[in-house]
């Protein structure tokens, strides 16, 4: 699949960034960051999405959004998939992932050992 990565919002500078919730369907992406909480309510979001491994460096692409407001968005993180409300999807930001990413990425297991 080929991915315009002019259609993600960039500053000019360094690879597309946007946030995860304008990430295109089955995208690879990585996590670069989480936007600065604004109040306390914020805050408890902010720190869940990183109790459940919105961190940096991490794999992630989006599976399926939802109907109208597209909320929620099916989203997956490393070996593990979430759905999240548009709102706390726009807080975790991301880039595109180039070849230089996917090749430094430990092989995908099943979980399961012979």
């Amino acid at each position: 699949m080929n991915i315009d990565a002019a259609a993600l919002p960039h500053s000019g500078a360094g690879p597309a960034r946007a946030g995860l919730d304008s990430l295109p369907l089955h995208a690879q992406a990585v996590v670069t960051g989480l936007l600065p909480a604004s109040d306390a309510l914020e805050q408890g979001v902010l720190l869940r999405l990183l109790e459940i491994g919105f961190l940096p460096g991490e794999a992630v692409r989006v599976l399926a959004r939802g109907g109208v407001g597209a909320d929620p968005i099916a989203v997956r993180v490393g070996q593990s998939t979430f759905a999240l409300r548009r709102r706390e999807a726009s807080m975790v930001q991301v880039r595109l992932q180039g070849p230089q990413d996917l090749a430094a990425q430990p092989p995908q297991t099943s979980g399961r050992e012979a």
